[in-house]
């Protein structure tokens, strides 16, 4: 695991940092077993996937999966997901058991199902809701509560300074901010002269997010924003070392094999067998998806429910064609 900084490298609120680098919280990829893998490899906060407030305040199966963290993953976020401001409240409220060191509001997810309720990035649309929402968790919450943002709903309506103000002027301790809108979703460029205004105009810590897929991107990110930290979503996918400042053509064969068995082990023990090899195939696929898998082996490997059958595949695969191979 990369040293972490003797000083940190900034707050929320009263909160130390050490670190600049921060795992995006990302949907059916971001619970335990891979958040854990990023943090050994450098990552500074532990975001979860978005929880609904429903499954907050219900209690739904399988929430305590979702929320599961180690101690040494503190600071730990738990993000939230909804539009209606009493009920984000109460499942913060719900969530408080679990001790998190912050509460952080979705304001980016630009899936449709989510988007077209008026949830993640179709709060964009409501400023008066993210005004009550920030107000009313920040005045009952003993934790800091933050956000993640994108741009605007679309190009014509990147209310970007707007929505940073409204969640600064009403308590928000941290913003991390996605240089898209809503409509592009994951398409086109990051705009980060947008991410560098949202800096210049509040004074909360600021955390820059979008097109950082190499070390190099961190540095033009952080220059070209002078935001406080960098997030990193799908490039950390197939790239986990980004998070020690590795471009993955310079992690070496040994490190590339230990890693994936060392994420494929965390699966297993948090998820079972066949629950942690099922859950794991969409991360072994972007952890060789530079390299030419034939088809029928890559077959074998995503169907097979056994940790024998799925661990040799990978290890003749891997023997055959060395990852950093010319």
């Amino acid at each position: 695991m990369p040293a972490a900084p003797d000083s940190a490298t900034f707050f929320i609120r009263s909160i130390p940092v050490y670190g600049d680098l921060i795992l995006a919280p990302m949907d059916g990829i971001t619970s335990y077993p891979f958040r854990s893998l990023a943090r050994a490899l450098g990552s500074a906060i532990s975001y979860t996937e978005f929880i609904p407030a429903v499954d907050a305040i219900h209690a739904k199966a399988r929430l305590h999966e979702h929320i599961f963290f180690s101690p040494d993953e503190r600071p730990l976020i738990i993000q939230l997901l909804d539009n209606e401001p009493d009920r984000i409240l109460r499942a913060a409220e719900h969530l408080l058991a679990y001790q998190p060191d912050a509460i952080d509001i979705n304001l980016g997810c630009p899936a449709k199902d989510v988007s077209n309720r008026g949830a993640g990035s179709g709060l964009l649309r409501s400023p008066c809701l993210i005004e009550a929402i920030f107000a009313r968790l920040t005045a009952a919450l003993p934790v800091p509560v933050t956000a993640k943002i994108r741009l605007g709903w679309d190009d014509t309506s990147r209310n970007y300074l707007e929505t940073a103000r409204i969640i600064e002027q009403n308590g928000g301790a941290l913003l991390a901010v996605h240089g898209r809108t809503r409509q592009q979703g994951y398409s086109g460029s990051a705009d980060w002269d947008a991410i560098a205004e949202v800096k210049s105009a509040i004074s909360i810590p600021v955390i820059a997010n979008g097109d950082v897929r190499t070390v190099a991107d961190i540095a033009r990110i952080k220059n070209h924003t002078g935001c406080d930290a960098v997030m990193i979503g799908r490039a950390a996918l197939s790239n986990p070392w980004i998070f020690s400042r590795l471009d993955r053509e310079q992690v070496d064969d040994a490190v590339f094999r230990r890693t994936i068995f060392d994420h494929l082990q965390r699966m297993l023990s948090f998820y079972g067998e066949e629950g942690g090899l099922i859950r794991f195939r969409k991360h072994i696929l972007r952890y060789l998806e530079h390299l030419d898998l034939p088809a029928g082996r890559r077959l074998e490997m995503v169907t097979t429910t056994s940790e024998h059958v799925f661990t040799s595949i990978v290890n003749e695969f891997l023997q055959d064609c060395p990852p950093n191979a010319v």
